[in-house]
């Protein structure tokens, strides 16, 4: 998830678009008379209501007000000079979802310069960025300490992705199950014990680096994002691969994420829709 040069124009444009629309939410709310406030019985013309007048002193301070985040995000998108990773067309596929679904639960592997945009567009939720780069996570701590992430170890590399793939055919890598405690190779059993509890609404991957032969690989990243998806109790999880133009990506999404869920591919960034297996024992790992 890190820059790549790419223009800033477009996505600049998105981001002010996206938060001058919660600014005017806020303020159209503001100005809502409320329905559920009635006349107090012992009220009178010309007589104050000193809690009515409260509550709408409160109001007029607070429910203009933009949230400081949002505000955060909106002055440095608006004044960045770095790119996202992901295009405007790639970031909208995830936006829309989150503004049917959020406050949700967000799972994001990487942590870059377009997690503030994350964090913020999931607001009132909880997001929650995994990456394996120390020193880049007390980079972006600095400039927005208000981000939540863990430090995470990849121990496959991209040269073992053809082994991998074989591996994940095996019926320990099929069953439904917490990856915690899969006896798959390809599931990551190092994340923070609350990683694997709280049920994600939205799995992103963007990391880790994968972009030669040594570097690690989203092997394990898609297939772990696959089976938290497939374990939750109920419903549906919304999984998001980017850079599927790349070999790993493209063949690990589709193998362990499903074709059959796939609902759309934009660029180089891969939808799936992931029902919950624990719910139907009998649903096949891909649908038929």
């Amino acid at each position: 998830m890190r820059p790549k040069g790419q223009q800033i124009t477009n996505l600049k444009m998105l981001l002010f678009g996206v938060f001058l629309a919660f600014f005017v939410l806020f303020v159209l709310r503001s100005g809502m008379p409320s329905s559920q406030e009635s006349p107090s019985p012992t009220s009178q013309p010309g007589v104050l209501n000193p809690k009515k007048e409260a509550r709408e002193t409160n109001c007029s301070q607070a429910c203009t007000q933009i949230p400081r985040s949002l505000t955060q995000a909106l002055v440095h998108y608006t004044t960045s000079t770095i790119t996202p990773q992901q295009t405007r067309k790639e970031i909208s596929v995830s936006a829309k979802v989150l503004e049917k679904k959020s406050p949700c639960n967000f799972l994001v592997f990487g942590l870059g310069h377009d997690s503030l945009m994350w964090s913020a567009l999931n607001y009132g939720g909880r997001t929650v960025f995994l990456e394996e780069d120390e020193a880049w996570i007390a980079q972006i701590k600095r400039r927005f300490p208000m981000l939540e992430s863990h430090h995470v170890t990849y121990d496959s590399k991209v040269n073992e992705a053809a082994n991998l793939m074989e591996v994940g055919k095996g019926p320990e890598c099929t069953a439904v199950g917490d990856p915690k405690f899969s006896m798959c190779q390809l599931a990551m059993k190092g994340l923070p014990s609350e990683v694997y509890e709280i049920e994600w609404d939205l799995i992103m991957v963007d990391a880790p680096t994968g972009y030669h032969d040594e570097a690690p690989g989203r092997m394990t990243a898609i297939f772990t994002a696959g089976m938290m998806a497939r374990n939750r109790k109920e419903g549906e999880t919304d999984v998001f691969v980017h850079d599927v133009n790349r070999e790993v990506e493209d063949k690990f999404s589709k193998s362990f994420l499903c074709e059959g869920y796939m609902k759309k591919q934009v660029g180089r960034l891969r939808h799936f829709t992931i029902p919950s297996h624990r719910d139907d024992l009998d649903r096949p790992f891909c649908p038929e």
